[in-house]
């Protein structure tokens, strides 16, 4: 007997509790996630969608799955995702990433929020949903999601995702929201290392390092402790040259972070980014400050990958998966089936085998049950 394609998922999400009345358990609630899972892989982006793919693989699902009273309805799926608790749910998807994913020493794990636009409901004045994300560039791996409450910004949401997750060794990147000396020393506390972007809403500290820059490039750096980089790319008709430098100086970093609030910080950065585009040059500096050691190479190495995060998630999920336009707003149906979402690219991500974009995956998956196995297998 070939093994369950889908051992991992009950593995992992066999302990969450059932939403509903013992009275309305017609349907088992892992055949209900399962069944939610595979259609959001073959491009279902409704309930709806959700149940009429069921129907039309039937028999494909019995093959694995009990359903003793067949596929559930689509008012089923929308009912019980809508009551299913969504810190629960996304602990158990949480801990499934965590098993997907090789050990992460040195790697990058870049942290940002996205808002869900289609799920503002201006009738009953429900704000849009606003997911602040965990995702590991180098193995294209979404670990985990924390929703902002309303009111509130994604500063809130940040401390409870880092808490939960496993970043000893890590390298976390986070845009200029995240940059609060709190953050710094939640993410030092798990022991990982720490790029975050500076802007002007820091105050002194972001006037101290761009003054400084301006001296080192002034001086040439003379007597100052500095690395520096450079890439130059071309294509699309484009090219990119990107520059970084770090200062490391004992003197400037005392002078910038005198009252050592900003816990272990090594290095601040620059980059300068300059495109050439039809004859047309933009220019672009951004500012950092980090834990890492202060070689430019490495620094640029986490910023890049952290531009990932909207290329290969954000991305992903508005263009693949049209999140952005995704209707569904009772109870706790978004934040669930944006979970459903992420979890589906995580299997779709680990599949490399069919070299097509996301989406042309996706339709391959709904069209080829043998390939819906083979990611389901990625569990």
């Amino acid at each position: 007997m070939e093994p369950n394609p889908v051992k991992s998922f009950q593995d992992y999400f066999k302990e969450l509790k059932d939403p509903r009345a013992k009275n309305a358990k017609r349907h088992e609630l892992l055949d209900i996630i399962i069944l939610a899972v595979c259609a959001v892989i073959c491009d279902c982006n409704t309930w709806v969608d959700i149940a009429e793919f069921g129907h039309s693989r039937l028999e494909w699902f019995r093959s694995f799955l009990p359903l003793p009273h067949g596929i559930p309805s689509h008012d089923t799926f929308g009912r019980v995702f809508a009551l299913l608790n969504p810190e629960e749910f996304i602990r158990c998807f949480r801990l499934w990433a965590e098993s997907l994913r090789e050990a992460l020493g040195g790697q990058l794990v870049n942290l940002d929020g996205k808002t869900l636009r289609g799920a503002f409901d201006f009738a009953s004045g429900k704000n849009p949903l606003n997911l602040v994300s965990a995702w590991v560039s180098t193995n294209c791996l979404v670990l985990g999601q924390v929703k902002v409450q309303d009111g509130s910004n994604e500063i809130t949401a940040i401390p409870p995702l880092l808490k939960v997750l496993a970043l000893k060794g890590c390298i976390v990147t986070i845009d200029a929201m995240g940059t609060q000396r709190e953050i710094v020393r939640d993410i030092r506390h798990q022991g990982a290392e720490y790029v975050l972007t500076l802007k002007s809403n820091q105050g002194l500290l972001y006037e101290g390092v761009v003054e400084s820059f301006k001296e080192g490039l002034k001086t040439n750096f003379k007597e100052i402790a500095h690395d520096c980089y450079e890439t130059l790319e071309k294509g699309h008709g484009r090219i990119e040259t990107r520059r970084y430098w770090t200062i490391t100086d004992a003197d400037y970093l005392n002078y910038l972070d005198s009252e050592g609030e900003w816990q272990d910080l090594k290095c601040v950065g620059m980059v300068e980014a300059e495109r050439l585009h039809r004859g047309v040059v933009t220019k672009e500096t951004r500012y950092y400050i980090s834990s890492l050691s202060g070689k430019a190479q490495e620094l640029g190495r986490a910023i890049r990958g952290h531009w990932g995060i909207e290329n290969n998630l954000h991305w992903e999920l508005d263009v693949a998966f049209d999140e952005d336009h995704s209707r569904v707003r009772k109870g706790y149906g978004a934040e669930n089936l944006a979970a459903l979402r992420r979890l589906a690219l995580n299997l779709i991500q680990r599949e490399s085998t069919f070299r097509k974009s996301v989406k042309g995956r996706r339709l391959k998956a709904c069209w080829d049950t043998g390939y819906l196995l083979k990611l389901l297998s990625a569990s």
